[in-house]
Formats: structure tokens, sequence, C-alpha cells
């Protein structure tokens, strides 16, 4: 797994915020249509807390898809999304995992999960097949 730090200087009277930026391999997920894709999450740090999950087209801005908490079986979803499609579990408490059943091409996107702490994970580009 690739690391990258970033630090930003939002301004000169803030404080510096550094976000820590993960990227899993394989770097892209393919399925054919009709089928269910699971996407993984590892947050490496036991929050018991939640996960939102997003998913973003190229050149457009993130949709938020839903929070999960790790407490709670049903998940909070986004505008446009359901549980007819979407859904959420954690195996543990460190492990999360978005799950998109009856795929189509308009699932094509890069997901990502993001923990209450503004840790971000891009997790994988998921492409039609």
């Amino acid at each position: 797994m690739l690391i990258i730090f970033y630090c930003v200087i939002l301004s000169l009277l803030s404080s510096v915020r550094c976000v820590k930026v993960f990227t899993q391999k394989p770097a892209i997920l393919t399925e054919q249509k009709g089928r269910s894709v699971t996407m993984d999450c590892n947050i490496e740090k036991d929050e018991r807390n939640s996960v939102s999950w997003y998913k973003q087209i190229p050149n457009a801005a993130p949709q938020y898809v839903l929070r999960y908490y790790h407490s709670n079986s049903d998940p909070y979803y986004g505008d446009g999304f359901s549980s007819s499609r979407f859904t959420s579990k954690a195996p543990s408490n460190i492990d999360y995992q978005l799950i998109i059943s009856n795929v189509d091409v308009t699932d094509s996107a890069v997901y990502y999960c993001k923990t209450y702490d503004d840790t971000a994970k891009e997790l994988r580009r998921f492409l039609f097949g």
C-alpha cells in the first residue's frame, strides 16, 4: 500500500493540516453487468465509529453513497442511492465493505471510503466490463 502525506496550509492564520491518502492494489476492479462487486476498506485503526463511501466519476464532484456505523446494521444513504443495490458491512472493527449488486455501466467510477477523522482512502476504480 502506498501512503502519501500531503500538508496543506489553509492560510497564514490557520494551522497546518495533514491528510493521509491511501491507495490499494489492484487499482482497477472490473465486473460484468448484473453481477455484484465488493470493495474493501481497511481504516487501520479501531475507531468504533463509521465509514462513509463516495463515488466520483471523471470531471464531477464526489457523490455521497452511504455511511455505515459499525454498531448499526442499517446504512444511511445519500440521494440517488438505495439499499436495493448498495449496502455495506464491517467484518471487523477496522475492515469495512461496500457491496454493489446488479452492477451497471453507470457504476463505473472511483470509490472512496472516509472515516470521521477525515482519513480518506481511494479504493478502486470500478469499470464496467
